[in-house]
């Protein structure tokens, strides 16, 4: 990632609004349902991108170094968990969508282990390394196929759930390499990842589920196999 300067005012800004939109009553119940360590202001999504929009607006940062320094200082000091969902926020903020290249990756992949829990990863691994993937194959594949062999959970559940929107584009040697990379691991949210993706390709195509699920026999966990066949008659 090249070296930018943070938009302190933006950051000031995003803080503001949330602290702005904050209910306390909420703030307890979601962090309670989340598992999180670090408190939340009590910002719903629907509120939150409610509040942030003209934040956004107001202030367009003026190249993808500047936007990088800018995600990561909202990221990084993040004190609530909104604000980290603000950062998120503002990596798919129509503004950048010129700024999404394979540099950004790195940017993407501090933030998923950093944060390292479903409600940050998913988002980021279906709608911002899904798109890089779909875009630059040549260079995100290869590293698809290194994170399904990672130490770190989330690189694998990233590399499994990336293509969740790919539907008949999907890249089905891929996808099966990565979850046969992870057959093996006993991890839940590795196992309900490979459920998942599967269950998203049958939309597209039930018989190929069906003949992946029935080749990988035992060697697929039941939770992932579950959740693969939920939808198929």
């Amino acid at each position: 990632m090249a070296d930018g300067t943070a938009d302190d005012g933006l950051v000031t800004a995003v803080r503001a609004a949330l602290a702005a939109a904050a209910d306390q009553a909420k703030a307890p119940g979601m962090q309670a349902y989340m598992k999180s360590a670090m408190p939340y202001l009590g910002v719903p999504k629907p509120i939150r991108e409610r509040a942030l929009r003209p934040v956004f607006t107001a202030r367009t940062l003026p190249d993808p170094a500047s936007w990088t320094a800018t995600v990561l200082a909202l990221w990084r000091h993040a004190e609530y968990r909104e604000e980290r969902y603000a950062a998120i926020d503002l990596t798919g903020h129509r503004a950048y969508r010129a700024y999404q290249r394979p540099a950004t990756l790195g940017m993407y992949e501090e933030m998923i282990t950093t944060g390292a829990w479903w409600d940050y990863v998913d988002e980021i691994a279906s709608r911002r390394v899904g798109p890089l993937l779909a875009a630059e194959p040549a260079v995100i594949r290869p590293v698809m196929l290194a994170w399904s062999r990672d130490g770190d959970l989330w690189r694998r559940r990233t590399s499994i759930i990336c293509q969740l929107s790919f539907k008949a584009a999907t890249d089905l040697g891929l996808l099966y390499a990565c979850i046969d990379a992870n057959l093996d691991d006993r991890d839940f949210f590795v196992r309900k990842a490979i459920g998942w993706a599967l269950r998203q390709y049958a939309w597209t195509d039930p018989a190929e589920v069906r003949r992946f699920v029935t080749a990988r026999g035992d060697a697929l966990s039941p939770l992932s196999r579950r959740e693969a066949l939920k939808n198929i008659g």
